[in-house]
């Protein structure tokens, strides 16, 4: 059998195709892909302990939540900036290696981000600057990690591989948020060096992946394949629907970047009931969303949901939007806990719907550029989700805001019902195949 030619692009390299292995841990089996849950834990653990240092230091340090905001512009602007070329690249180029140089420059934002603060005389616009560092690396990080994964195990353990990726996503979710407020409460600045060494191993670990070799591309670089994520996605309604959701639900009902401001001003007062307050009540709450998630990862890496994941998917924001309405109104840190783990749990079953449809309907050739763009509506979503946050927030006051924003997200998850009827009665998720 001939090997292709070097401009020839392989359909889905994975590994031999078989039946799924069965088990809970199915996709870790597979050592390729037990490196990249590991790396993946470590990274996003990272950024974890980044958002509760940066976040309560900015806060401590200004008093302002429209200051909080920024965090998230600031790391969401490279992203919009790098969208078009960063897919490319990840189309083009080893996505291992590309994973790897990013955590590396990650690490030293990071690095940069700890000095600034632990130096009253240097201005705080320098946090921003390595905020915005840190955002190019991942922005080119995103896609080139997105669209590897389904190169490490075959198409049968493929949602349980998004399972467990996005629960590997969500344990960070937990522990480096906790870790964080722990960390700060007793080295203070010194937590972002913490944060670096993270980085670090995961780019070691990352290093050591072997994956099938895929055919990329060699043609010129061209407007036309540049664009050809952004076409895609547009002729597809089934992932258009699917990954704007996310964009517009998440963008108003995105209330995690005024936790700073709530767990000191809103929830401290009655703290005695968790017996926490200052960053460690901040480091918990942030946590909440993640457990919830895991405890839904976990119930998905063994049983995928196999029907009406649209409908599914659509109940599921909607159920969002009303537990960020309760989190806004409640003054007792036990609701607002309970809250943020209802978040969590169903925004976890969205992200498997998201992720799984979007990825089994992509031909491997083009999963980078549609991974960039997707990963532009979900950056969206999280970093222009926090500045709107600090934004409102600014103009109606905390609480206010995160009840208004629930109820836009109730409000979107309606209105998606009509626009994008294909995405209401997706039934399964390899949709590609679906007759």
């Amino acid at each position: 059998m001939s090997s292709p030619p070097s401009n020839a692009t392989a359909p889905n390299p994975t590994p031999q195709d078989g039946p799924a292995r069965k088990g809970w841990g199915g996709a870790l089996r597979h050592p390729a892909f037990l490196r990249y849950w590991l790396a993946r834990i470590l990274s996003m653990g990272a950024l974890q302990i980044q958002a509760v240092a940066a976040g309560w230091a900015i806060y401590d340090r200004t008093g302002s939540t429209m200051n909080l905001g920024l965090i998230g512009l600031a790391q969401f602007l490279p992203s919009v900036g790098l969208v078009l070329v960063t897919g490319h690249a990840a189309d083009r180029l080893d996505r291992r290696l590309i994973i790897t140089i990013c955590v590396g420059v990650e690490a030293a934002a990071m690095a940069m981000t700890g000095v600034v603060l632990a130096s009253p005389d240097l201005p705080v616009w320098l946090v921003y600057a390595a905020v915005m560092l840190f955002g190019a690396a991942r922005a080119f990080e995103a896609p080139a990690s997105s669209a590897l994964l389904p190169n490490l195990v075959p198409k049968a353990d493929f949602p349980n591989a998004v399972a467990i990726s996005s629960s590997a996503m969500q344990v960070a979710g937990v522990l480096g948020p906790a870790l964080g407020g722990v960390l700060y409460a007793g080295l203070h600045d010194w937590v972002f060096g913490v944060g670096a060494g993270f980085l670090v191993l995961a780019g070691l670990i990352v290093i050591g992946i072997s994956a099938p070799s895929r055919a990329v591309t060699r043609a010129p670089v061209s407007w036309d394949g540049i664009l050809g994520g952004v076409r895609y996605i547009r002729r597809q309604p089934i992932v258009l629907g699917a990954i704007s959701l996310d964009l517009f639900a998440v963008l108003l009902g995105g209330a995690t970047a005024l936790l700073p401001a709530l767990a000191r001003d809103q929830f401290s007062a009655d703290a005695g009931l968790l017996g926490l307050t200052g960053p460690m009540l901040l480091g918990v709450m942030r946590g909440a969303p993640g457990a919830g998630a895991i405890l839904v990862g976990l119930t998905l890496a063994a049983w995928p949901l196999k029907r009406r994941v649209g409908p599914i998917m659509l109940a599921c924001v909607g159920v969002f939007g009303l537990a960020t309405i309760v989190f806004g109104l409640t003054r007792s840190p036990a609701i607002a806990l309970l809250s943020l783990l209802v978040m969590g749990a169903v925004d976890m079953v969205s992200v498997f719907v998201r992720q799984t449809l979007v990825q089994l309907g992509t031909p491997d050739e083009m999963r980078g550029r549609v991974s960039a763009v997707s990963g532009l509506f979900i950056g969206a979503s999280n970093q222009l989700g926090e500045f709107e946050s600090g934004l409102t927030a600014s103009w109606l006051g905390t609480e206010l805001a995160v009840v208004v924003g629930g109820i836009g997200t109730v409000a979107v998850v309606a209105l998606w019902c009509v626009l994008f009827p294909a995405l209401r009665r997706a039934d399964k998720l390899d949709w590609s195949t679906a007759t």
